[in-house]
Formats: C-alpha cells, sequence, structure tokens
C-alpha cells in the first residue's frame, strides 16, 4: 500500500469518528485543526478516491512560454543542432525573445528531450578454468594491516592460488620488491606438490617493469626467474583486479580468518603465525569446491597421476 493510500484511510477513519463525536473531539483525537476535519469531511462522497490528495500543479501560469516563442525555439533548434544552445539564444534575443538563458535551456531541454541510453549489461566472457593443478597459478601481495603489527613497520603477504585446486601457498616479507617476489616464487616451486606452467600477477612493480614510466631495457629478478624455469608468465589488464579474482578472494578470506585475530611482534613472529595458518588453510572446506578442500581436491588429481 502506497503512501497516498494510507493517508486516505487515517482521513475516512477521521470522518466516521467525526460523525459519532463532531468536529471538536474529532480534531482532540486525531491532532489536527477543525477547518481541516471540516474539509475532509465536505469532500467525502463515501469513496475513497474524494480523500485522497489533488494534483497541487497550477491551473494557470501567466509566465509561461507562448506558442509563437515555443514555435521559434523548435525552428532555430532544427536548424542549428542542440550543440551550441548560447549561440540558438543569441539568435532568439535578436529575433525579440526577452526569456532569461535559464529559463531557455530548461524548455529546450523538455523540447528535446533525448531518450535515456540504456547502459548495456556486461556479459562476462567464457572463462576456460584450469583442467588440472598448476596450469595456471595467480599470484598477488596484501599489505599486513597497520594494527596487527606492535613495532610499526610494514609487512607484506605474496599470495599464490592454483586455479584448478585453490591450494595457496603464503608467506610474509618486510620488502616489498622484485627481490621478495623472486625469493617468493623460488619457494612456490619448490613447495609446490605440482609442476607450476603458468604464473598470472598485475601489473606491480613488484612482478613487472612493463609501467614505468621511463621503460626499463632489463628485466626485473621475478621475470627473470619464470624466464629461467621455462614458466609461462602472464599480466592482467590494467586496472582488472578481477582477472585476479581467485586470489584477491583469498585475501578478503584471510583477512576474516586470520589478521582479525592477529597480533605480531616482528618479522620472525609473523612468519610463525602465518605458517601455522599456512598449515591448516588447505583442510578448510570451499562452496567452488562443492564443499572440499583444496588438499581433498589434489589427493585425486595426484591419485591419477
Amino acid at each position: 500500500m502506497d503512501m497516498v493510500t494510507q493517508n486516505a484511510y487515517h482521513r475516512q477513519r477521521m470522518v466516521r469518528y467525526y460523525q459519532s463525536h463532531g468536529g471538536t473531539k474529532t480534531s482532540i483525537r486525531y491532532k489536527t485543526s477543525r477547518k481541516t476535519v471540516y474539509k475532509w469531511v465536505k469532500r467525502y462522497d463515501g469513496t475513497l478516491s474524494s480523500l485522497k490528495d489533488r494534483s497541487h500543479r497550477p491551473h494557470s501560469h501567466p509566465n509561461q512560454h507562448t506558442e509563437e516563442e515555443l514555435s521559434l525555439i523548435v525552428r532555430l533548434i532544427k536548424r542549428n543542432g542542440r550543440k551550441d544552445l548560447l549561440l540558438i539564444y543569441q539568435r532568439l534575443l535578436s529575433k525579440g525573445y526577452s526569456r532569461h538563458y535559464g529559463s531557455f535551456k530548461r524548455i529546450a531541454g523538455r523540447l528535446f528531450k533525448d531518450a535515456k541510453q540504456r547502459k548495456a549489461k556486461k556479459k562476462p566472457k567464457p572463462y576456460q578454468r584450469a583442467d588440472y593443478p598448476g596450469q595456471k597459478v595467480q599470484i598477488d601481495v596484501k599489505y599486513v594491516p597497520t594494527q596487527c603489527v606492535a613495532n610499526g613497520q610494514k609487512y607484506y603477504q605474496f599470495t599464490a592460488v592454483d586455479e584448478c585446486t585453490r591450494y595457496t601457498l603464503r608467506e610474509m616479507y618486510d620488502e616489498h620488491s622484485t627481490y621478495s617476489a623472486k625469493d617468493f616464487l623460488m619457494k612456490l616451486v619448490c613447495n609446490s606438490l605440482f609442476p607450476i606452467r603458468e604464473v598470472q600477477t598485475d601489473n606491480g612493480s613488484e612482478f613487472t617493469n612493463a609501467l614505468l614510466v621511463i621503460k626499463a631495457k632489463h628485466k626485473t629478478l621475478f621475470e627473470k626467474a619464470l624466464e629461467d624455469m621455462d614458466i609461462i608468465y602472464h599480466r592482467i589488464r590494467i586496472a582488472t583486479p578481477q582477472h585476479n579474482g581467485k586470489v584477491e578472494r583469498q585475501h578478503r578470506t584471510d583477512g576474516e580468518r586470520f589478521y582479525s585475530k592477529l597480533r605480531m611482534y616482528d618479522l620472525a613472529d609473523g612468519r610463525k603465525q602465518l605458517a601455522r595458518y599456512q598449515a591448516k588453510s588447505n583442510h578448510y572446506i570451499m562452496t567452488c569446491l562443492n564443499f572440499r578442500s583444496p588438499n581433498q581436491v589434489l589427493d585425486d588429481f595426484i591419485a591419477v597421476m
């Protein structure tokens, strides 16, 4: 029920109460003036629609545009287009038009109302999911929240998520650099239970030099390490974190399950607590894996390899 109908029912109850108790008691009961009570009693004809608010639009508008002015505006706009309304307004003034420029713009917009272009819904392109462990691994960096750190230093978590099994590896560093990225990559390759064919990252300077203002001719330590190990390197498009969505979603989960309770004193303490969380995290079930854990999915692949 909309507000207009609710108000009408309220006035109907007030009118019926008036029929038994009179105007004074009705005005006291419904906390309104007797003039208002008599107004709705007079208007009521037995139907609910008679108690609804009527239009407040004025019956006449003495200052509205005349038909001659409207036809002149339409003719000049059709002739000159709508790109330069100020020039059209100047030509109107030369033909005896005396309205204000703001009034002219409002009328022009009303007469030539553009149809609203509906924004086309974004249709996600079909995504080819990884068919086996190691086919594509997403890597990204998460800043350790400052409220978790007691010594005031900045720390960073490098995270790798396998697209097929969602198996996740994490490590904490005190340096956001290509050296840390290379070190994490070496640990990933050594500790993974499957060979890695392709690595995907964003365009951060810890991974690549591609977006530097002055493009460096040399490759980063991270890119050289990938090249030496014959691993395909894929960079996502600029400003599209959703393309690295699996590791981004894992960072959100880590924030809720780990960093919301973390209190660390230095890098060694942070790594120790992260290692305990890492040992448990791959046993947690996930909805995207049909309520199975990454370790369970990985065991199925290892059993047939």
